[in-house]
Order: C-alpha cells, then sequence, then structure tokens
C-alpha cells in the first residue's frame, strides 16, 4: 500500500468523522455553550472535542479495519492530539474571532451574523462557520500528514 493511498483513505476518514461529530454529534448545550468565557464554556469545548474526537477514532478505525491499512498508533495518537487542541482553541470562538481581526478578516468573519433587533440571515452560512471549517479542514490536512509519514513505502 502506497503512501499516497494511506493518505487518501485517512483524510477521508477524518474528514467524514470530523462532520459527524461536528454537527450530528455535538449537542445543542455544547455548541450554544462553547464559546462562553467561563469554567462552562471550557467544559462544553472539552466535551465537544472528546466527542469528536472518539468519533474521528472510529471512523479511522474502520476504514483502516476494511482496507487493512497499515497504521502507526503512536503518530496516530499525536495526530489526533494536534487536531482536538487545534479544534479546541478554534471553538473557544474568541481566539479564532481575533485571528480573523489580526488578518483582516473581520467584515468576513462577521458576515451573516445576527445583529441587535436583527436575524436576518436564518441559516448557518456565515464567515464565522466557513473559517471555522476552513480552520479545521487545514489542521484534518496536518493530522493526515502526521499518520501517513508512517506509512510504509
Amino acid at each position: 500500500m502506497t503512501a499516497a493511498v494511506v493518505f487518501a483513505v485517512v483524510f477521508i476518514a477524518l474528514y467524514v468523522g470530523h462532520h459527524l461529530g461536528d454537527q450530528w454529534v455535538q449537542t445543542h448545550a455544547q455548541a450554544c455553550g462553547k464559546g462562553e468565557r467561563s469554567r462552562a464554556g471550557q467544559l462544553h469545548c472539552l466535551a465537544h472535542v472528546a466527542t469528536l474526537t472518539a468519533t474521528k477514532v472510529l471512523t479511522l478505525t474502520l476504514a483502516a479495519m476494511v482496507t487493512h491499512l497499515p497504521l502507526s498508533p503512536g503518530l496516530v495518537v499525536l495526530a489526533l492530539t494536534v487536531d482536538a487542541v487545534s479544534h479546541y482553541w478554534a471553538d473557544r470562538r474568541y481566539t479564532l474571532a481575533a485571528l480573523a481581526d489580526r488578518l483582516g478578516k473581520t467584515g468576513y468573519y462577521r458576515l451573516g451574523m445576527p445583529r441587535e433587533g436583527h436575524d436576518d440571515n436564518p441559516s448557518v452560512g456565515t464567515g464565522s462557520f466557513h473559517l471555522d471549517q476552513s480552520w479545521h479542514l487545514t489542521w484534518i490536512f496536518a493530522a493526515t500528514l502526521i499518520i501517513t509519514a508512517g506509512a510504509p513505502v
């Protein structure tokens, strides 16, 4: 099995696990509370990242079993730890908002957000959502590279 095949299978498994964990497994309380600047917010975010990571472990394990993927357990743990830390950082919300501000993306980050007295965007298609998801995909890519580094050539 080539490293390219390992990369493709791992990325798809983590990508599917991300969407399942970030959209379906995450509870409403976690989604609403994880950005609060409080102990409760930290705990909501930790719980979300824990279930998200467990979902990624499940999808990666299933894909590896079905495809007989040669994975290094140590690299998988390292990769999923890097991914989890990056996910927690972004999902605290004020952190990603500050990065967007620093990079001149404040307008895009706020695009589509409800405003005082207005809720004229009844979708989740906000700039903050897109920046959040692109951040997560970047780290899924990094995690995939870490895992693939241990693939036999």
